[in-house]
């Protein structure tokens, strides 16, 4: 008996030094330097780390200056922290994402569900703390990076400097989400929680202040679920209707400047278009998700009454490409696909 619990004793010991094995970081080229300007972000999710995933070559050939993750990064579902930090080391060691990180721009990212843990989850996840860890270890977060102070996994970055400078504020819809009740009807998935809480009162006050204290031309707000669209069965800013409202009203009262909304999580790609009380031009969301897989159905089975264009069921992944000799500035927003695919541009200017 003393020797069989010696031996679970130190097969214990061993599990615990495994589970805490870093991720490989050698691969990873951050030569980018962020007080040079953005021309170029490339984004997606919806990213099966087991499946073959075309996209990484034709990204690399638009030279992002900056690729951002919106989620599902990997496919985890599991409250196994050992099990996630392997999907993660296996998407880290994916032969044409290592060939992508080689080029050299800067990497940035936040989670949506399947990364985070389980499936459609909020604050009620058990280790939304652990599970945080591994995600700023797969994005090669410094340990002495800022945002490893606060709970959550939001996070913001400025590139360029004077007149020429964009901040990139990436809110997190999962570690401080309150509950959501399923909905019986055959058009939302999930009752409104008319009162609940989305992003929690310290991200709220987070970014409240990184709004009134920048000074950056561009604004780029990212979250792994969709802000504007309204209508589709599936999860969404207005399951929670104040906060979607406090955030557009944020942005209206501060007259934020230069304002793109990004988002994943759909399994599809489309551009929404919102006027917002205060704001002189309109605001313009760009979905794309889709990097390893999709769904392809008819748009009027996921309405969206602020669409433009089509809905691009394949592939995908988006840019948003800054002009800055342009004044009043301009970006075009663009979903591309395999090769040089492009499904469709928005020329936006503020």
């Amino acid at each position: 008996m003393k020797k069989s619990f010696l031996l679970f004793l130190v097969m214990a010991g061993l599990w615990s030094c495994q589970a805490k094995k870093p991720l490989k970081k050698n691969i990873q080229a951050r030569s980018f330097d962020r007080s040079q300007r953005m021309d170029v972000l490339a984004f997606g999710s919806c990213n099966k780390h087991d499946k073959k995933q075309p996209l990484w070559k034709s990204i690399k050939a638009q030279q992002p200056d900056v690729w951002l993750w919106l989620g599902d990064i990997i496919y985890g579902d599991t409250e196994n922290m050992r099990e996630l930090q392997s999907y993660y080391s296996a998407q880290k060691n994916q032969e044409d994402y290592q060939d992508f990180l080689a080029s050299g721009c800067d990497v940035i990212g936040v989670w949506d569900d399947h990364d985070y843990g389980v499936n459609d989850g909020g604050e009620e996840y058990p280790y939304r703390s652990e599970s945080r860890d591994l995600l700023f270890e797969f994005l090669d977060v410094p340990e002495n990076d800022p945002n490893r102070l606060h709970e959550g996994a939001y996070s913001s970055q400025t590139y360029g400097s004077g007149k020429e400078k964009t901040k990139v504020i990436l809110l997190d819809a999962r570690y401080f989400r309150d509950e959501l009740k399923p909905n019986r009807s055959s058009k939302h998935r999930y009752k409104p929680n008319k009162t609940g809480d989305l992003l929690g009162d310290e991200q709220w006050a987070w970014l409240e202040k990184e709004l009134a204290e920048s000074d950056a031309a561009i604004h780029i707000i990212a979250c792994g679920i969709q802000m504007i669209p309204s209508e589709h069965y599936f999860e969404k800013w207005s399951n929670f209707p104040a906060e979607r409202e406090r955030l557009f009203q944020l942005l209206g009262d501060d007259k934020t400047p230069g304002v793109i909304l990004l988002s994943g999580d759909r399994h599809a790609g489309e551009l929404s278009k919102m006027d917002v009380k205060g704001l002189e031009y309109p605001v313009y969301e760009l979905t794309s998700s889709g990097l390893t897989h999709y769904w392809d159905f008819d748009e009027d089975k996921e309405p969206n009454k602020y669409r433009v264009g089509n809905r691009v069921g394949n592939y995908n992944y988006g840019l948003v490409k800054i002009d800055w000799s342009k004044s009043p500035l301009e970006a075009d927003l663009q979903l591309r696909g395999l090769g040089d695919d492009l499904y469709w541009s928005q020329r936006v200017s503020f």
